[in-house]
Parts: C-alpha cells; sequence; structure tokens
C-alpha cells in the first residue's frame, strides 16, 4: 500500500473525531434544552466521547450491512437543533440510514417528515409533569449502579430525582459510602466529580445533593423532614419481599411507592419492563422489578414464543457469584452456597424459570430451571434449551431475534451480537436486559438452544429505573416510528 494512501486513512480518521467533536455540544443542547434523548441504533449519544460515538456509527455496519459516519449524521443533528422539538427518544442511526436509502437531498425536509409529532413543540413537556423524589433503601451493588443511572440520566425530561440513600449504622462513614460510588472494581470509575457534605451528611454527585440517612428500619424515618414527599422508595435490601414487609416504607412520611430490587412474594406484582409493565396502575403501591435472570430471559422468551411457540423448555443460568456466597468455606443456610465462590462452580437452586409466569402466563408450567454460580463477578448466562410447537432453523432464529434486537418494542431489551470472539467481560456495562449470542445458537427441527449473556447488575439496574420512570408517568415517545 502507497504511503500516500496510508495518509489517507489516517487523514479520513482525524476529519471524523473533529466532526465528532463538533456534535458533542449539540447532542448536549438537544438533551438538555430539549428532552431530546439522541441514540444510534440504541447506543445512547449523551456524554460520549469522541471514540464511543465513532464506535457507535461503526456499529451500524455490523447490524444494517451499510456504512454510516459522522458525515452523515452531524447535518441531522444540526437541523434538529433548529426545528424546537418537543421531548422525545430520536435513533439518529437509524434516520441516518433512512435517509441515505431514500435518496433525498433534503436532511431538514426529511426530518420535518420523521419528525411530525414534535417538530414545533418544545413547550409541551409531555413527560407527566413534576420531578419525582427517588430514595435508595440501601447502597449495595444495585443500589451503587442505580445512583450512577440516576445521577447520569439528571435533565433531559428524565423527571427522576435521587434525593437520599437509606444505610444502616451509625453515622460516620460517609467517606467510604462516597468512595464506593467513586471507584469500582467492576464497573470503573464515577463519570463525574463527587464530594461530601459532613456538616449536613450529605454526598454531592454531579451536582446532585443525596442526602445519606442512617436508620436500621422505615419507621425510623421522617423523609419529609428532609424536604422529600411523595417519594419513590428503592429496596435493594432484600430484607423485605412481600406486600406486609414492603409496606413499612409506605408508613414512613413522605413515601407513596415502593419498589423491590429482588423477585416478590405473594400478591407482590413481579414486572419486567417491555413485557407488562402496562400492568402497573396507579393504585399499585409496592411492586417488584423481579430478578436480573428473569428480566434476561423473559423479552427473548416472549419473542420466541410470539413467533415460533414454545411447548416446553429447560432454563439454567451460568450466574456471576454475589455477596450472598462466601469469599471462603464457611457456614451458610444455603445448600453449597458455603462454598468458596471465588475457587469453585456452586450448583445451586433458582426460581426464574417458575417466575417467567409472572410475567407470560402463558408459559405457566412449561420450563424447569436450574443454575450455577461461577467465579467471575459480573456477567452471567442463561441457556435456554426450548422445544418449539413448529419446526426451524438457525439461521431464521437469528434472524428473527436479530430484527426483534433492532426494530422491536423490546429492543431496549434484547441485544444482539454475531462474534466468534465474545467473552462475559465484553458485556460488562450493557444496558439490555439480555443479549443473544448468534454464533452459539443450535436449531434442531423443532429443538432449539439459545445462549444469552446479562450483566446481572447494569443490566438489570437500567430495567429497574426504566420501571421507576413508568411509575413516575414519564412517557416518552420514541421516532423514527418504525420502532414500534
Amino acid at each position: 500500500m502507497s504511503q500516500e494512501k496510508l495518509e489517507t486513512y489516517f487523514q479520513d480518521w482525524q476529519e471524523n473525531e473533529a466532526l465528532a467533536e463538533e456534535m458533542i455540544p449539540l447532542l448536549g443542547r438537544l438533551y438538555r434544552k430539549y428532552n431530546v434523548v439522541p441514540s444510534l441504533y440504541g447506543r445512547s449519544l449523551i456524554n460520549r466521547s469522541v471514540i464511543r460515538i465513532l464506535k457507535n456509527h461503526r456499529y451500524v455496519k455490523k447490524v444494517e450491512g451499510i456504512e454510516l459516519s459522522v458525515r452523515d449524521t452531524l447535518p441531522m443533528v444540526k437541523a434538529m437543533t433548529e426545528l424546537d422539538l418537543g421531548p422525545a427518544h430520536i435513533d439518529i442511526g437509524k434516520l441516518g440510514v433512512a435517509f441515505k436509502r431514500s435518496e433525498q437531498d433534503d436532511v431538514r425536509a426529511f426530518l420535518e417528515t420523521e419528525l411530525a409529532d414534535i417538530v414545533g413543540r418544545h413547550a409541551e413537556t409531555g413527560m407527566g409533569g413534576e420531578p419525582k423524589d427517588v430514595v435508595l433503601y440501601g447502597f449495595g451493588r444495585i443500589g451503587r449502579l442505580l445512583a450512577r443511572i440516576l445521577i447520569e440520566k439528571a435533565g433531559g425530561g428524565n423527571l427522576l430525582r435521587l434525593r437520599a440513600i437509606v444505610v444502616r449504622g451509625a453515622g460516620d462513614d460517609l467517606e467510604k459510602r462516597a468512595s464506593l460510588l467513586r471507584r469500582d472494581s467492576v464497573h470503573g470509575p464515577f463519570a463525574g466529580t463527587i464530594r461530601v457534605d459532613h456538616e449536613n451528611e450529605a454526598i454531592i454527585a454531579n451536582g446532585n445533593y443525596i442526602q445519606v440517612i442512617h436508620a436500621d428500619s422505615p419507621s425510623e424515618i421522617d423523609y419529609t423532614a428532609y424536604g422529600i414527599d411523595n417519594a419513590l422508595v428503592v429496596d435493594n435490601t432484600g430484607k423485605w419481599r412481600d406486600e406486609d414487609g414492603l409496606s413499612q416504607h409506605l408508613a414512613s412520611k413522605g413515601v407513596a411507592k415502593v419498589l423491590l430490587t429482588a423477585p416478590g412474594k405473594g400478591g407482590v406484582k413481579n414486572i419486567v419492563h417491555g413485557i407488562n409493565h402496562d400492568e402497573i396502575t396507579d393504585d399499585d403501591r409496592v411492586i417488584s422489578a423481579a430478578s436480573c435472570t428473569t428480566n434476561a430471559i423473559v423479552p427473548i422468551l416472549k419473542a420466541v414464543n410470539d413467533e415460533f411457540g414454545i411447548a416446553h423448555g429447560h432454563v439454567e443460568t451460568v450466574h456471576a457469584y454475589t455477596n450472598d456466597q462466601n469469599l471462603i468455606d464457611n457456614y451458610h443456610k444455603g445448600d453449597r452456597r458455603g462454598r468458596s465462590a471465588a475457587l469453585n462452580m456452586v450448583l445451586t437452586e433458582t426460581g426464574a424459570a417458575k417466575a417467567v409466569a409472572k410475567a407470560l402466563p402463558e408459559l405457566s408450567g412449561k420450563l424447569s430451571g436450574n443454575a450455577i454460580r461461577v467465579p467471575t463477578p459480573d456477567v452471567s448466562m442463561a441457556i435456554l434449551n426450548l422445544t418449539l410447537d413448529k419446526a426451524t432453523d438457525r439461521e431464521a432464529v437469528n434472524e428473527y431475534l436479530r430484527n426483534m434486537a433492532l426494530h422491536s418494542r423490546m429492543q431496549k431489551q434484547i441485544d444482539y451480537v454475531d462474534s466468534p470472539e465474545v467473552v462475559s467481560s465484553d458485556f460488562v456495562g450493557n444496558r439490555h436486559a439480555g443479549i443473544v449470542d448468534a454464533q452459539a445458537t443450535i436449531a434442531d427441527d423443532r429443538q432449539v438452544v439459545l445462549y444469552v449473556w446479562y450483566d446481572n447488575e447494569f443490566g438489570y439496574s437500567c430495567q429497574v429505573v426504566r420501571i421507576l420512570q413508568h411509575m413516575s408517568n414519564v412517557r416518552f415517545v420514541y421516532l423514527p416510528r418504525e420502532m414500534h
């Protein structure tokens, strides 16, 4: 290859970097001024680096077979900032591909047609009114990730404000709590700045003032004393899982509703966002976000059942170890869980297969399940061994699930990867509930085996936040309309 050709590649890269740099403040303006949340085939473009924006553009080539560069999308972003848009989630990648395929040459005219629902409607909030106070009861693995996501989403019409966290103990642990939020061995450093207000017992993260409340039970807390009212309490402790136990939160002044980040028992609704979140009513005051595994498998099971029908099946979960297990061998009330999590694969039970029926009643009694805990700190896998109602093949199953991941109502729940080289660490921080590994799919007549990765911490936390948004009456318009 000639030196001139080599220089052309590098020059092209530098030009794209410059265009991405030019795009960043425009994306920020769309988000903060117009409450427009821009993405590129489901990949967020908010608070992203130049390199991440370029990588997201490259992703389009993998999923659509068409090249899309910042040269294509920057004119669209510029035009959007001039259209006085109302609140919405806008997939700029899909608009870019549609514009290229349309062979039109007037970007503004194209956008005025595709975004007609929100053009000139900036003055309309359309998101459900006033911001909602959120309290995190418990500040462990899920609690801290929820804090990160809520802080990241502050503004942009999100209408969820993290006002407080509740932890046990005395009151001299602010620095340690802040440090655990600031640094994470799995998910990396916090994206922003964190300060501690010792005098008022609070953490200030990216300008978000978060009260730290020390209490051993909900009965000790009056949230209104901190200016918090009509709040959503997210119980991350798992201490109570039925309505009676969780209703203790409702007795605290300033609490409106409770969301549990674990499978609910008894009559508590188990909600998987994207599947049955429409079952939440204004009268529901205690709700469960089900489990990480249930969230990972239910959207894919629904997709498969809708298209091929599921006669019966078995779900085997290969799950990262959790704090419930012992670091070294010691007493544990659960079978096998007393053995060292860092040294063993631990066969255990899971209720995820039975829990599927709470979100998908049509699969009641059709699935069995088991689990193996393995010595990795995050990212798990569910293996779905299914007998279908009708015959199919590997290509048909994969193409169908690829389309569901890109163009269906469940595109925030289902992701799709087609690479022979991916491993678990590649999915740390993935925001989808589950990721179909197309290379691993097995299909023979009516027998299908699907391998589904999921970040059991971060992906699940994203699902929890989506439920919080729904409970807060945050309703986004998703454009272009073909996404739904």
